[in-house]
């Protein structure tokens, strides 16, 4: 694919605005004498992380507070249950069900609006760490005296464009940014073979080459490369110390992503046990908690050592994000949440003209529906058994105190055996 700024709807400018961060973090590393792409995605992925925090928070909170109120929510579905064609009856459930979630302060959207935020940024992501010199102008920079040489050389776009079949990249026109796209993804080997093929610009290629190392090598491994094809080279050179930290880039970031998972079903465990339908949603999370670890090491396995590098920072600030936000979540009184959220739903309701009351009665009847069930109904046996009991107990009653419920039926008894006689 081409590998230039993206330009796909959406995500295209979110990918350019947060190559703009990027870009000033390389610079201020620059400043201080540290050229390290790994280093500038770890802080690059812990600026957008800290960034999405709010969003992060309020996602919590509003599975949180969903969880709480979904046994409210399947008592008004099983009280109108049944009644799709009773258009009044309907009407009363959303009445209830909107009262439900004015108390809780929860929006139904909330969310899917929270997803639709995040998705377009993760992708954009991406984008940016999958093509740095596209987004960060420094890093450009080192590639465009070699790219511009390489054009007006004969055989030389043919030959790049044979390396990038072999580097999945693709292009229509061979220009300074697709071959820039092209040198990035270069391996060692690729570069040796530049150099055998052009010895005319070997002063060029071997500079450029140290300049791409000293930034794209990070605690051993070149960014730009898989970790599966380092694992290759690593072992044809017998290089144990290269096999391990080949090896380590999949596993950290299975590891990072477990903890993750862990973190956040510890916390809708908390939140929703005893509910049936949670119950449901906890198993399906379970095989999640299973299958993103092992998706995330393939992935990582595959994809260049950069690409893992975000994985692995992303999971580790998630994680530290989640035992944050689980903290504050913990410490939320519910109670008081739901009064706040009533008078600002009452404040509301009066703009509009209606009673305050409606809004807080419905939700308080939905609450005692949910915390004092109805009690079952006797059957007529049952009745009829309670009667005798009491009738026996009250016959028994010889010495009852005057004017106690017991000497009245004591009197109310004997009234009826009297005229039992005369009859």
């Amino acid at each position: 694919m081409l590998l230039t700024k993206t330009s796909t709807f959406i995500i295209g400018p979110v990918a350019t605005l947060l190559g703009y961060i990027m870009n000033a973090i390389f610079w201020v590393q620059s400043q201080i004498g540290i050229e390290s792409i790994g280093l500038c995605i770890i802080l690059f992925t812990i600026v957008i992380y800290m960034l999405l925090l709010p969003l992060t928070i309020k996602q919590q909170k509003f599975s949180r507070l969903q969880s709480k109120m979904n046994p409210e929510l399947q008592a008004i579905q099983k009280k109108y249950k049944g009644k799709n064609q009773d258009q009044a009856a309907m009407m009363k459930m959303n009445e209830e069900t909107q009262a439900v979630y004015q108390k809780y302060g929860v929006n139904p959207m909330g969310s899917c609006l929270q997803m639709v935020i995040q998705m377009p940024i993760l992708f954009a992501l991406y984008r940016v760490i999958w093509n740095i010199p596209a987004y960060v102008t420094s890093v450009k920079n080192y590639f465009v005296p070699l790219a511009d040489a390489l054009l007006k050389t004969n055989g030389a776009q043919d030959f790049m464009a044979e390396i990038a079949k072999t580097n999945a990249v693709t292009f229509n026109d061979m220009t300074q940014l697709t071959l820039i796209d092209v040198l990035y993804k270069f391996k060692p080997d690729n570069w040796s073979a530049l150099l055998e093929q052009f010895p005319d610009l070997s002063s060029l290629i071997t500079s450029t080459q140290k300049d791409v190392d000293r930034m794209n090598y990070f605690l051993g491994l070149n960014i730009a490369d898989s970790p599966a094809s380092i694992f290759q080279t690593a072992l044809a050179a017998g290089s144990i110390a290269l096999i391990i930290a080949a090896i380590l880039v999949p596993l950290l970031s299975a590891l990072t992503q477990w903890l993750n998972t862990k973190l956040m079903s510890t916390q809708n465990d908390n939140a929703t046990s005893g509910n049936a339908q949670a119950d449901t949603m906890a198993s399906t999370m379970k095989t999640m908690n299973v299958m993103m670890p092992l998706m995330s090491a393939v992935f990582c396995f595959t994809l260049p050592v950069g690409m893992g590098i975000y994985w692995i920072a992303g999971a580790v600030v998630r994680s530290i994000q989640q035992l944050i936000v689980n903290k504050q979540i913990d410490k939320m009184d519910l109670d008081e949440i739901m009064k706040k959220n009533i008078e600002k739903a009452n404040k509301k309701r009066e703009k509009q003209g209606l009673p305050p009351q409606k809004i807080t009665n419905t939700a308080k009847l939905n609450t005692r529906a949910i915390e004092k069930p109805a009690k079952p109904e006797l059957t007529q046996e049952e009745k009829d058994q309670k009667i005798q009991n009491a009738t026996e107990y009250y016959k028994s009653t010889t010495k009852a105190k005057p004017g106690s419920l017991a000497s009245k039926a004591q009197m109310v008894q004997q009234y009826n055996d009297k005229h039992a006689k005369k009859k």
